[in-house]
This record gives C-alpha cells, structure tokens and sequence, in this order.
C-alpha cells in the first residue's frame, strides 16, 4: 500500500485506515510510478489517494475502484416512476430483507437498499477482500449530491465471505430474497470499471451446494441475474425473465 503521487493529509488518513483494514506492507511513494512499485514489489498496488482507493492489479496499469455505476440512472428512472427490473422480478417490498452473494461493487444492492426502505435489511457478501473493503469503505464515503442514492449506500451491511460459507452458517428462511450473480461467467455490463472488477474479484460460478443453500436460506425466493444466453438458468431450475433488447436477463426459483 502507499499513497498518491503528492501526498497530503487525506490520503494519509486513507492510508492508515487500510493499514487498520488489511493488515498489508506500507512503502512510501517516492515519485515511483505504479509501474515501477509493482516490479519492485512483485505484487499488486493500493493507492490511498485525496479523495478514494484505487487498487492495481499486478501487471495491469488500469485501476480499479469504487463507484455506484449503473445504481444512479437506475435510481433516477426509479424516481421518474420507471419500474427497475431487478425490484419487479424479486418482487422486493418496503421492509424486507435482502441478501446479496455477489456484492461486487453494490450496483444491484443499492437498488434493493433503496426498494427496501428504511425498515428492511440489506446485506452483501463480498469474497475478494479487496474488493469487499474498496465497496464498503466507497458505499459510506463516496462523494455524491443525490440523497435517494446517498441513503441507499449507507443502509447496506458488507461482510466479506464466501457466499456458500456465509449461506451455510445462516438459519433456513432468514432473508425473503437471496440474489445471485456469477458475473464471471459472461461480462453482462460494459464498462471499463466493470472490466476491472472482472480481473480483480474473485471468480466463480454456481454450483449446485450454492443453489441448495440460497434457497434453503430464503423466505420466498432466489432470484439469478446471467447473461441470457448462460446455461445456468436451465442447469438449475430457475424460471428464465425473458427481456428483450438486453443482454442481462434473470432467473427465479420459489421457495
């Protein structure tokens, strides 16, 4: 870990509360590039800037960081009176709980938090402790003037686990939606953040012990978000949304 290029106060802060976080080598910038930190080093680079994390992937030179992506104009369509996708087919209600395996960076779950209101719970389980610590720490200081979106960040509780570990140590029926996204199976979103999340995160796809336990774990149902053209909707049973002129399609299974 190390700072920007002209440290200054904030980055410092940044720093020592990743120090506290991660638990990983400090190294002074001195004028080095990424470049040069990560060949020195052999290792990945995280950068505590003014104002954000940025996180170098060993041998990459693109950054991967925090942002709410697609959750602000999906929010504005929302206020527009627009009916987001993900709300309808989980058929999320005010009060609810909502579980998230596949936190990522919390696009789908700032929706779901902002669905679920003040009274409901949402929860997401991050398995990279890179990207869990990158989300969490972004989704409670990203600079942003947008209340609606603002309130949503803050009401989600990132914990990072593996989903399947974390499912297993829950009680049967404790969330009413279970959601799922094996976002490395196909690349659904184009973005070069999203790209970025693709070569950091952990990879994985779904398995039959996941499924089992996700619905085993949800009140009403789980809800799978694939490219439409993924095996896995068929493979596990789920009831495939059909949505045209989109390549993100979802899945639902019934408890």
């Amino acid at each position: 870990m190390t700072t920007a290029g002209r440290p200054d106060e904030q980055s410092a802060a940044l720093l020592q509360e990743a120090v506290l976080r991660l638990q990983a080598p400090v190294v002074e910038r001195k004028k080095r590039s990424i470049t040069k930190l990560q060949d020195i080093y052999q290792s990945d680079v995280l950068v505590a800037g003014k104002d954000r994390y940025s996180f170098y992937k060993r041998g990459s030179e693109e950054p991967f960081f925090f942002h709410p992506n697609s959750a602000t104009y999906r929010l504005k369509r929302i206020l527009k009176g627009e009916i987001d996708p993900l709300v309808a087919v989980a058929e999320l209600l005010p009060g609810d709980s909502f579980l998230d395996c596949t936190l990522g960076l919390g696009s789908d779950s700032i929706i779901a938090a902002s669905a679920v209101g003040e009274k409901g719970t949402v929860t997401g389980i991050e398995a990279d402790e890179i990207v869990a610590f990158l989300t969490k720490t972004g989704l409670y200081s990203f600079p942003i003037d947008f209340p609606l979106l603002r309130e949503a960040m803050e009401r989600i509780q990132v914990i990072h686990s593996e989903a399947v570990t974390f499912l297993k140590t829950r009680p049967s029926n404790s969330y009413d939606i279970v959601f799922l996204d094996p976002m490395f199976t196909t690349p659904i979103e184009e973005s070069s953040n999203f790209e970025s999340l693709r070569s950091v995160g952990t990879s994985y796809s779904l398995t039959e012990e996941w499924v089992e336990e996700a619905l085993r774990v949800c009140k009403r149902r789980v809800v799978l978000k694939d490219h439409y053209l993924s095996p896995m909707f068929k493979r596990f049973g789920f009831i495939q949304q059909i949505r045209l002129h989109t390549k993100v399609h979802y899945g639902v299974l019934e408890k």
